[in-house]
């Protein structure tokens, strides 16, 4: 069995007695308590909801281990520092240590990297003395996720520009919309209960151009592709803005727009209030 190296991603360890504590109390997702559980996508936001930091969180020798973008990983590392205050955590920066890894069975340290009703085969993590052989073409893992409409930052959007609801997080459970406050949460709160979502994630088939070029849909802009992998990319779009899912072009040129197959939302739907 292959594991193939996520050379984009980094992993970080959290352990302690108020590690568990600490972040449920900031991030998004539901922290997972065992070992058995897979792990649980997660996202840090600012006071304003928009996404600092996103990843998946798994639980493994009495520690919570959470990865993120490598270009995100400086300014996570601070402030989860500084969130910790006077909790009894540990965080180990794990950059020279360990490597992250995907593959369709689990090996190592391995989790079930799994969003909703999505799974993407386990995140596996190992010391970088056992991933001297791993292959570092990803293609598979992002030819997955893109057709399983499942955004990445880093790789799709940038940080401190994207709301939870953007990227489908409050339907692949990512929000936990029970437990108390977190950075961010109330924004979060609003967008669900007054119905403010109003981009959501799109999959774009038949793309010859690169990521970033902005989809056209009915004469305007709605949104704008992301990593490009076999033609096909995720795109965070206005819905309101997709009357005739026939008419959209990138970069001049026509597209197939599609749902993907969790959705929750449809076309051409409008919010009452705009979310910033």
């Amino acid at each position: 069995m292959a594991i193939v190296l996520r050379s984009d991603r980094v992993i970080f360890r959290f352990s302690g007695p108020d590690a568990h504590r600490l972040i449920n109390d900031v991030v998004t997702g539901i922290m997972p308590m065992s070992a058995e559980e897979p792990a649980s996508l997660w996202a840090l936001l600012s006071p304003q909801g928009k996404i600092l930091a996103e990843g998946l969180a798994a639980h493994a020798e009495d520690a919570l281990w959470l990865d993120v973008h490598t270009s995100v990983a400086d300014d996570f590392y601070k402030r989860m520092r500084m969130y910790r205050l006077r909790a009894k955590v540990e965080i180990d920066d794990l950059r020279e240590t360990h490597r992250l890894g995907f593959a369709s069975e689990p090996s190592h340290l391995a989790h079930k990297d799994r969003r909703g009703p999505i799974t993407l085969g386990f995140r596996i993590i190992a010391p970088v003395e056992a991933t001297t052989d791993w292959p570092t073409d990803d293609t598979a893992y992002h030819t997955a996720r893109i057709a399983n409409g499942i955004l990445h930052q880093g790789n799709d959007f940038p940080a401190n520009d994207t709301f939870a609801h953007d990227i489908g997080m409050d339907i692949l459970d990512g929000i936990d919309f029970v437990k108390g406050c977190y950075v961010g949460q109330e924004v979060v709160s609003r967008m669900k209960h007054r119905g403010t979502a109003r981009r959501r994630p799109v999959i774009v088939s038949g793309i010859t151009a690169p990521a970033g070029t902005p989809v056209i849909a009915g004469g305007r802009e709605a949104g704008a592709i992301g990593q490009v992998v076999d033609g096909k990319a995720v795109a965070i779009l206005r819905l309101d803005r997709i009357t005739d899912v026939t008419a959209a072009t990138v970069d001049g040129k026509p597209v197939t727009l599609a749902l993907p197959a969790w959705a929750t939302y449809q076309f051409g739907e409008a919010v009452t209030e705009d979310a910033e």
